[in-house]
């Protein structure tokens, strides 16, 4: 991508506030430098990861920049977090657990059976997880993949499935998941997906150019490769905590996280080898709570009381902790601490949340005044370099209060346009806001900058002059951030204002999830693409007969809103069409991948009705904008 961007050293003020980082952080406890570094058994020559174009779709090589001292541009904390991250290749957990790190925003984890390797997400992307899976047979032999297990719901952990497999086929290998695995992994991807992938463009950064100025990670994994996204739907579910399974002789015993890190997760321990797979509920960062991009928001309280009893019930024989991301932590008493800690982590956001909104605070005045204890502050892992302190409080303040602070003042605002036309005019039109905004970015006051300049740039998206301004108070304020998606946030916005609108590099939204949804699903998805408006006066209902199966499906536009019924009854209604064809067909109707009428001329659909009304009902879908501006109106 070429790019126009002209960065700007760090100020003053932001050196000032990074070089106090240093002072105040236990940078002499090296433990963290020992840990990602054991068990190292080899890497890649080729740090160039390609799809079959010959795009690049991972670099391993793209953070070695993170091995110099940090520079003023960056937050001392995050940069430490970033080096770590980034080291990558083939780890050994414990003899015969095996962990590929740092080939992708996840880990993937290869466990050694009776007969071959079982592998526990496989990542973002088919490109990754076969460079991953072909690194490991390099070291430990040509072993045949046994068995697939997806700790949850979420895309960069089960993304690269089918690269495990020759030409994608996984045949009868068991493929272990959460129960609700499948409803929230396509619901996730579909339903709210072109938004959450455009804001993830700003959350990861994959835009951004790599280096000192630019993205030095995402404090949970560097970055999300941009490869081929697939699913391969689960042979089995795990329905409840202390369900065992054993595949290709690992016994695995299983506890169930739902509304964690994701709405449907688990963790894993192995008897054999006394280790704990902790998913995503414990890693080395503070978690979100809401992510940036977008998501249901998770219930700390739950995430506490899950992490309490993996404590209870697998403290006594757990030697090793590993996740979905990061590095191991060994030794009993540090795995309890570790688990301790990041449990106190989120029990202690969720209580004093309350508390204080209890006492009357928002959301927005809790997360300005509420610390954290001292003990948890001097521990690494519990660091807000992917989740935040802030964010989070903002987020449990959501979930119990909704988005309404019970100011009657805020219950009907001017949208964001009109409000910033307003202010600008009150506050003496465009030229005197700049005029004072740069005295303001002068006295380091970024905050307050990137807030009123953002009401000059709505107000006037043409303005130059506001959007230099505004991107570099933006990048000041990524250069000081400890929270790497928080950078990345910031730094993206400085990008597209300086620059263009980039759009969104990864998608989630592939063919394999789409295929995966259920029918219940698909025609909820084409639901919330309706053009409600255009559809007010239409009254369409359209039925499917689909072969093989007795209970017809009635769908209705009628009042803007397109509903379905499967069966019959007083819910359906007569139709103005029936189709009758095979499940096949009508997905690829649904898609617009496949043309009824060619359909129907083939023989593969009978119709009796007005076929043209399913034409007329279809009009109405619109296509999502996977491109729609955040920093601009």
């Amino acid at each position: 991508m070429s790019t126009t961007t002209t960065s700007r050293p760090a100020s003053p003020e932001i050196k000032s506030g990074n070089s106090k980082v240093r002072k105040e952080y236990p940078f002499d406890d090296s433990r963290d430098d020992a840990n990602v570094k054991r068990g190292f058994v080899g890497t890649i020559d080729d740090t160039v990861i390609r799809n079959a174009d010959g795009n690049v779709v991972w670099d391993l090589g793209s953070y070695s920049f993170l091995e110099t001292d940090c520079p003023d541009t960056a937050n001392p904390s995050l940069w430490r977090q970033g080096r770590l991250v980034a080291e990558h290749g083939l780890f050994e957990v414990v003899p015969g657990i095996y962990q590929i790190r740092g080939f992708d925003l996840s880990n993937m984890t290869l466990v050694e059976g009776d007969k071959g390797v079982f592998v526990i997400d496989p990542l973002i992307s088919t490109e990754t997880a076969a460079a991953g899976l072909a690194l490991y047979r390099r070291h430990r032999g040509d072993k045949p993949v046994t068995g697939v297990l997806y700790t949850h719901s979420h895309v960069d952990h089960f993304g690269g499935v089918r690269g495990l497999f020759a030409e994608g086929d996984a045949g009868a290998v068991p493929i272990l998941a959460p129960a609700g695995f499948m409803e929230h992994a396509v619901a996730e991807n579909v339903y709210a997906g072109t938004a959450m992938a455009r804001r993830a463009a700003y959350m990861y950064g994959a835009a951004l150019p790599k280096g000192a100025e630019g993205q030095i990670g995402a404090g949970l994994g560097m970055t999300t490769s941009t490869g081929t996204v697939t699913l391969i739907p689960p042979t089995k579910d795990i329905t409840k905590t202390g369900q065992t399974e054993t595949v290709d002789g690992i016994r695995m015993v299983f506890q169930m996280t739902p509304g964690t890190e994701a709405p449907a997760e688990m963790n894993i321990h192995f008897p054999d080898h006394n280790a704990l797979c902790s998913a995503e509920n414990a890693t080395h960062t503070l978690h979100n709570l809401l992510t940036l991009r977008g998501a249901l928001v998770r219930d700390p309280h739950a995430w506490a009381d899950y992490l309490t009893e993996a404590i209870q019930t697998f403290g006594d024989s757990t030697d090793v902790v590993f996740a979905s991301h990061h590095w191991p932590t060994w030794g009993r008493d540090d795995v309890l601490a570790f688990l301790s800690e990041q449990r106190d982590l989120y029990a202690y956001l969720h209580d004093q949340t309350l508390r204080l909104l209890n006492r009357g605070f928002t959301g927005i005045e809790i997360a300005e005044q509420l610390a954290m204890p001292p003990a948890l502050e001097r521990a690494w892992h519990t660091h807000g370099y992917y989740g935040s302190v802030s964010h989070n409080i903002k987020a449990v303040y959501q979930r119990y209060m909704g988005w309404f602070d019970g100011n009657p003042a805020h219950l009907w605002e001017h949208p964001p346009v009109e409000s910033a036309k307003r202010y600008v005019e009150f506050m003496g039109g465009a030229d005197e806001v700049l005029k004072k905004a740069r005295k303001s970015f002068e006295a380091g006051d970024y905050r307050w900058v990137t807030q009123v300049v953002n009401h000059v740039v709505f107000a006037d998206p043409e303005n130059t002059e506001a959007k230099q301004l505004q991107a570099d108070a933006l990048e000041q304020l990524g250069y000081g951030s400890e929270n790497g998606t928080w950078r990345n946030f910031y730094l993206m916005g400085a990008l597209e204002l300086r620059d263009h609108n980039i759009g969104t590099p990864t998608a989630a939204d592939s063919p394999d999830l789409f295929a995966a949804l259920s029918l219940d699903q698909l025609f909820d998805a084409i639901a919330i693409r309706v053009d409600g408006p255009k559809s007010w006066d239409a009254d369409i209902t359209v039925r499917w007969n689909l072969k093989g199966r007795n209970d017809p499906i009635t769908m209705r536009l009628h009042n803007g809103t397109l509903t379905h019924v499967f069966g019959t009854g007083p819910a359906a209604n007569a139709p103005d069409a029936e189709f009758t064809l095979d499940e096949a067909s009508l997905r690829g109707i649904l898609a617009g991948a496949a043309d009824p009428a060619k359909l129907i001329k083939d023989g593969k659909v009978t119709v009796s009705g007005d076929p043209k009304k399913l034409g007329e009902l279809m009009a109405f879908i619109t296509d999502p904008d996977p491109g729609f501006d955040i920093v601009t109106p």
